[in-house]
């Protein structure tokens, strides 16, 4: 009697627990059910990538970053290593992962993908040496690399208008009069590559559309989970109230388009850099609810216009999620109180490639009760040891991984979620560490810890 009480324990544990505790560590992860939403936040060292199955396995990539190899810094240890080796290029190792980590039965290939901004981090960046894809219409650095390895179906940007318009006209007319930034190249050889896939193989361009939900969309079969949704959030200044989209900035528009501001790859001297206007989106499934807004600022600190503030004009229309990332990487100007308090995330993904990602004051914001009082996990991509010397036992104590491919995974329906670490060391991408069971905060009651193992 009490063997098959304690049988019978074992077994309702097992079930109440999921799949994700069938789960072997040391061994790659399980395969992706039907019904189930995966975000992979892949980590190569050289930028961002997040890579989505949706319910009915569509896929969706956001970002596929790729740094200067031949830049000095690039190499230097103030920077991530490439990962898992130097053997392929950053988007070979994206194409590699995806190729591993796709629906079963499914070609690999991308059916959205969307390029948040034009940093070099987010979309890769044209570099002496960098290969030329097979027809010789262009490098292959990011996106267009990855977009030479997997096909891409439908890819989205977030234009070329603003804050004042930068397209090809407006980039001969600069070139020309010897106004013509770095970024610029990286620029051209990105829309040849897009030029180059809509002529070749139909891919479909589109501009980002805040307010939007069938942009990102569920296309195999979308009936079966009516409560999944991919909401466009924020893009440009314009940011999505739930009514309708309301802008942000001021008119930039008598700006002078000559003047160069660090950081941008629209020239002006007081406008938005790339990093305030990164897009952003909302997904919920269910009671699920995760949201990411990339790189945009919430401190306008140092004399800095109070539009450099993002966060604090965003946040109230967002409301509470269960899973963030951080913006810009966690550096000193992102995670601000209002936005923190606002969100209240249940876990915050870091997707880390320097030594200064988190910026210790952005870590005190995200760790504090004072902001927020619930619990919250903390988990990044690849911490620098440097990071851990000059910020100490903080750093150590917020965070539940310090490395690795972050794997969110929610079950079917969205009543509950995991977040694993993969060995980005290893080619195989083993399971490091397993936390979860989570509960989504539209079925929470009272604060609720994740186990790890």
């Amino acid at each position: 009697m009490i063997l098959r009480t304690v049988v019978q324990l074992v077994a309702a544990y097992l079930i109440t627990t999921g799949s994700a505790f069938a789960q072997t560590i040391g061994q790659p992860l399980n395969p992706w059910q039907d019904g189930q939403v995966e975000i992979h936040f892949i980590h190569t060292g050289r930028g961002n990538c997040a890579f989505y199955v949706m319910p009915d396995g569509t896929t969706f990539l956001q970002d596929a970053g790729e740094q200067d190899p031949t830049d000095p810094r690039t190499l230097s240890l103030r920077n991530t290593p490439l990962v898992p080796d130097y053997t392929k290029r950053p988007y070979e190792w994206i194409a590699d992962y995806i190729r591993q980590y796709m629906p079963a039965g499914r070609t690999p290939e991308i059916d959205h993908a969307l390029v948040t901004h034009y940093h070099d981090d987010h979309y890769g960046h044209v570099y002496q040496g960098a290969p030329y894809d097979s027809s010789g219409r262009y490098f292959k650095t990011g996106i267009t690399g990855l977009g030479s390895e997997l096909p891409i179906r439908h890819l989205m940007d977030r234009g070329t208008t603003y804050p004042l318009p930068f397209g090809k006209d407006e980039l001969k007319k600069r070139f020309a009069s010897g106004t013509y930034p770095e970024e610029f190249a990286t620029l051209q050889n990105y829309w040849t590559f897009v030029d180059d896939q809509v002529r070749r193989n139909k891919l479909k361009h589109e501009v980002f559309a805040v307010g939007r939900t069938d942009q990102i969309a569920m296309l195999r079969n979308p009936t079966k989970y009516p409560t999944f949704r991919i909401q466009n959030f924020y893009s440009n200044g314009d940011v999505w109230t739930g009514q309708g989209v309301k802008h942000i900035f001021p008119d930039f528009s008598n700006e002078q388009a000559n003047v160069r501001r660090p950081g941008t790859a629209v020239p002006g001297m007081a406008m938005p850099g790339e990093n305030q206007v990164s897009c952003g989106f909302k997904l919920t499934y269910g009671p699920f609810s995760f949201f990411t807004c990339t790189d945009i600022s919430g401190m306008a600190e140092l004399g800095l216009p109070d539009w450099y503030n993002v966060e604090s004009k965003v946040a109230p229309y967002v409301g509470q999620v269960d899973v963030i990332t951080t913006n810009h990487h966690a550096n000193t100007d992102a995670m601000n109180v209002d936005y923190l308090r606002a969100l209240r995330p249940r876990v915050i993904i870091q997707e880390v490639w320097s030594s200064d990602h988190p910026g210790h004051d952005a870590l005190r914001r995200m760790t504090s009760r004072w902001v927020y009082p619930e619990d919250r996990d903390l988990f990044a991509t690849n911490m620098l040891e440097a990071n851990k010397i000059v910020i100490g036992p903080g750093l150590e104590k917020a965070y539940k991984a310090f490395e690795g491919h972050i794997v969110v995974r929610v079950e079917a329906g969205g009543e509950r979620y995991w977040v694993y670490a993969l060995n980005h060391r290893s080619r195989q991408r083993e399971v490091m560490k397993i936390v979860g069971p989570y509960t989504p905060k539209a079925n929470v009651t009272a604060n609720q810890t994740g186990r790890s193992r």
